[in-house]
């Protein structure tokens, strides 16, 4: 391990660390985004009037399934015994903007973080993919850890 770099061996080179001797606990995490749109297409969104279908259902099953796979994507997560995941939406008029927000736990030795992230990155982007149609400039942003909870550095909330 390279100066306290627990993801670079003696030479520098990148490595997965070494979770085996750590201690399993509760974890959690969440991560919250936004999905700017028009007005015009907030409205098809929640009217269930765009191309492709069902929006918002077919995003919480994407961002689920993809923080169900976040170690096929990042190279140095370890794959985890996910215990529960959830993509919440709130639909924000005045704003024509949802928020999402992507919450995940396990028993596990290593933090649940990246595979939050993950799903309320892949939900939003599947809102963007299935509002394309009518809407070229969807905006996707405010993507940030705003909780999570266990192992050695405790808790965490967001100011």
């Amino acid at each position: 391990m390279v100066d306290g770099f627990s993801h670079m061996d003696d030479d520098g080179n990148a490595r997965m660390v070494d979770v085996s001797e750590k201690q399993v606990t509760a974890r959690t995490a969440i991560v919250r985004g936004m999905v700017r749109l028009a007005p015009e297409t907030l409205r098809l969104l929640k009217e269930n009037a765009l191309p492709k279908g069902d929006v918002l259902t077919t995003a919480k099953i994407a961002g689920i399934q993809a923080a169900k796979r976040t170690s096929d994507l990042i190279p140095m997560c370890h794959p985890l015994p996910i215990s529960y995941v959830d993509i919440r939406f709130t639909v924000l008029d005045e704003e024509s903007s949802i928020e999402l927000e992507c919450e995940v736990r396990t028993a596990y030795k290593t933090g649940i973080e990246m595979e939050a992230l993950i799903g309320v990155q892949v939900a939003a982007a599947t809102i963007y993919d299935m509002c394309k149609a009518v809407q070229k400039d969807v905006v996707i942003d405010a993507c940030r850890l705003v909780f999570k909870s266990g192992g050695k550095s405790g808790t965490f909330r967001a100011e």
